[in-house]
């Protein structure tokens, strides 16, 4: 993780996590290491990096933020601070774990000392991708805590971590701010006029719903629903919107489709004002719930949110995509009057 690129202030929802990191801080309790949970786009770096800030500054204020001005904070700021470390996957690899010979270069240097007479910040990102002898090794850096360092592992998905390592980390969960402080916040940082669409996207998580914004994702999007949606009706074919979904990435389609199926069961299940992630679409989504039999539905939305959890697998993505619209296609031409096209 490179300082300069979260060298920003804490968000409006990191102020309970700040004052629980300043309370251990000022009873002299911060932990060796820090876990540092939550969900993609809730600025978990951002808060990492304000305390690395604080706690390599020579001079913080009353509430520990780092003055900015003094010659630690201008080392961090240049991303240069030689008690500053960051452990990732190697830029240069095809792969995005983290391997053992990272997490050994920790343990057989002085890489847990720090040279400046404070503290030593190292932060692993994401933690998850460790591989499994990366985390054992991990694992003697932890039973054996250098004094006056701090170990941040970031991650997404804790579960993915042995027991041993979280068990050695006290946790810090950063939470998803409530909608109207995102909501808030998020109009600040964009000229978007679907700021509301695009956090409901991002699952309430600000920081990912503003990478949405730059990675034009609606456009995009509108176009696989048409896709999506013409299966249904029977006027498209689903193998030729398979190979049209190929361009796009399997986390970012899965989840739209899973959104979408699950606001079609929502509707379909007649309550009065169900809750939608696609709140856009909710007139095309009511014409859809014509073709679903919920059950079918259901079953349907199981298998899509399988091939989520199966993302990382070595699974061809075409033959993914021709496999989940080809049984789009059956479920939605039981119920479609018009399902003599498709043949």
């Amino acid at each position: 993780m490179n300082p300069r690129a979260d060298n920003q202030e804490l968000l409006p929802w990191h102020q309970s996590c700040w004052e629980t990191i300043s309370r251990a801080r000022e009873g002299g309790r911060i932990p060796h290491a820090l876990l540092v949970t939550g969900p993609a786009g809730v600025g978990k770096r951002v808060l990492v990096a304000a305390l690395a800030r604080s706690l390599l500054c020579a001079r913080p204020d009353e509430h520990g933020h780092a003055c900015g001005h003094c010659r630690e904070c201008e080392l961090f700021a240049a991303g240069t601070h030689p008690d500053y470390l960051a452990v990732g996957p190697d830029p240069e690899g095809k792969s995005d774990e983290i391997k053992v010979d990272a997490i050994r270069r920790l343990s057989e240097s002085d890489a847990l000392t720090a040279h400046r007479g404070g503290y030593k910040v190292i932060v692993l990102y994401p933690a998850q991708n460790m591989n499994p002898s990366a985390a054992n090794s991990l694992l003697k850096t932890l039973e054996e805590p250098s004094a006056s360092t701090l170990l941040c592992l970031v991650c997404e998905r804790p579960g993915r971590l042995p027991a041993t390592v979280r068990s050695r980390c006290q946790e810090l969960r950063v939470p998803v701010p409530s909608e109207s402080q995102a909501l808030e916040w998020l109009q600040l940082h964009t000229e978007s006029a679907d700021a509301g669409t695009l956090l409901r996207l991002a699952h309430g998580a600000p920081l990912k719903a503003l990478d949405l914004v730059k990675e034009s994702c609606l456009p995009r999007r509108a176009k696989v629903f048409a896709g999506f949606a013409e299966v249904a009706s029977g006027i498209r074919d689903p193998i030729a919107e398979a190979a049209a979904w190929n361009e796009h990435e399997p986390a970012v389609l899965l989840d739209w489709l899973s959104g979408w199926v699950s606001d079609l069961l929502r509707l379909a299940s007649g309550h009065p004002a169900p809750v939608l992630i696609n709140k856009d679409r909710i007139e095309d989504l009511r014409t859809l719930t014509l073709y679903l039999d919920p059950r079918a539905g259901h079953l349907y939305l199981q298998q899509v949110l399988h091939a989520r959890v199966s993302e990382h697998s070595p699974v061809n993505r075409l033959l993914l995509y021709e496999s989940l619209l080809a049984q789009w296609a059956e479920i939605t031409g039981r119920h479609n009057p018009d399902s003599s096209r498709r043949g």
